[in-house]
């Protein structure tokens, strides 16, 4: 959005640091899949603040639990427990425990960044000196502090940052031979998604997450699987990795856990955890007494909606629908992550902006796809509605 919408509240400039670029709306309300902008001009959203609001805009629940704790306790530092964040912690090592079988331990921080964060610093310990390197993919995206970006395979974005730190190397996604070629005494772990949702919601073959299952516990590797955009029920199971039946080491996760509060985790294997001490890692902000409310409000909710059959339901249903739509090359995705792969010639970037001009936000993922994600709670009638907009715009541009 232009500087002149903040000159209209006495400043002349705008505020932010430019790292996101102009916005193009300005949002004022939210509930459930419609949203609102400054001048009550009313949308669609479908893509959930990326992946992120997945029991939609102002649930009464997460409203209820963040205003009654609010009035209770925020925090007291990790000098001193809460019963909140410990019940919290509770719930999620529950659901961790159903998805492999393991027990586990939790460390709560912010946001997916710093979960991965604390699982590259996890390896670290685990490895050794000497043995310290991580494996990820080409395409992924692990967050923009330094060494999860490190960690992401997008070079372009390592580019202005140079030197990186040391102690990653990539290969090419879902081809285990090059996974294999990579690992020698230097490797620690290996950090994966199921789905790569920045690189364009392409989803890991199981095959291919089973092999390097099998070829870490060879090799005496950590296997972290990054659920940050995947995890909470998103792909149509509670975490991405249970589609291929493998059980990870480490899992990282954030987003829909805090249905748009700012949290994030990383569980590990009970035998695993153990390897962190007093003072190896922290925050300030770990397992605050309000983060924990809204962690247990939104798990309970996700639960009682059964949130992983209403992502492969509606998946399927939006699936189906897009399919049929002019200028459609594809739909690729699991559950409720999807993009729209489009015929070759259109600008998926000119799409999503017509799109949003039309009442429908999504995002451009690609130079020819669009990323959608709506909330699980996405009513038929809504799904018919965004469809409907996009046939209008997408018959422009066929």
């Amino acid at each position: 959005m232009s500087a002149h919408a903040f000159s209209t509240q006495g400043v002349d400039h705008c505020p932010f640091v430019p790292v996101f670029g102009a916005p193009q709306v300005m949002f004022a309300k939210g509930a459930g899949t419609e949203l609102w902008d400054v001048d009550g001009k009313r949308y669609l959203d479908f893509l959930c603040g990326l992946a992120v609001t997945s029991l939609g805009h102002s649930h009464p629940a997460v409203a209820a639990a963040l205003s009654h704790q609010a009035g209770q306790l925020l925090h007291v530092s990790n000098l001193f427990a809460n019963s909140t964040a410990a019940h919290a912690a509770q719930q999620v090592n529950q659901l961790l425990l159903e998805a492999t079988g393991q027990h586990g331990q939790l460390f709560f921080c912010n946001s997916g960044a710093e979960a991965n964060e604390a699982a590259l610093k996890l390896a670290r310990k685990f490895g050794g000196r000497g043995r310290h390197a991580v494996v990820s993919a080409y395409g992924s995206f692990h967050g923009r502090t330094l060494a999860a970006l490190a960690a992401t395979g997008q070079p372009a974005k390592h580019e202005p940052f140079f030197p990186m730190p040391d102690g990653f190397r990539h290969v090419t996604f879902n081809d285990i031979n090059a996974l294999e070629g990579a690992i020698d005494d230097t490797v620690a772990a290996v950090l994966l998604e199921p789905v790569q949702g920045e690189g364009g919601v392409l989803p890991a073959d199981p095959q291919y997450l089973r092999d390097v299952r099998a070829l870490c516990d060879e090799r005496g590797l950590l296997l972290m699987i990054d659920e940050v955009q995947t995890g909470y029920g998103r792909t149509g199971m509670w975490f991405g990795f249970q589609h291929a039946g493998i059980v990870p080491d480490v899992v990282t996760m954030a987003k829909a856990m805090g249905n748009g509060f700012p949290v994030g985790a990383m569980w590990a294997r009970r035998e695993v955890a153990a390897v962190f001490q007093p003072g190896d890692h922290g925050s300030t902000y770990s397992g605050t007494a309000l983060a924990g409310a809204v962690v247990t409000a939104v798990l309970d909710e996700l639960r009682r909606i059964d949130a992983p059959w209403l992502a492969a339901r509606r998946g399927a249903e939006l699936t189906t629908k897009l399919s049929q739509l002019p200028g459609v090359a594809g739909v690729r995705g699991t559950g409720l992550l999807l993009a729209v792969e489009l015929s070759p010639g259109i600008d998926a970037k000119a799409v999503y902006q017509q799109l949003l001009a039309n009442g429908l936000v999504t995002n451009a993922v690609t130079a020819t796809a669009l990323r959608l994600a709506p909330p699980f709670t996405v009513a038929d009638t809504e799904i018919d509605e965004a469809v409907a907009i996009m046939h209008t715009v997408l018959q422009e541009f066929v």
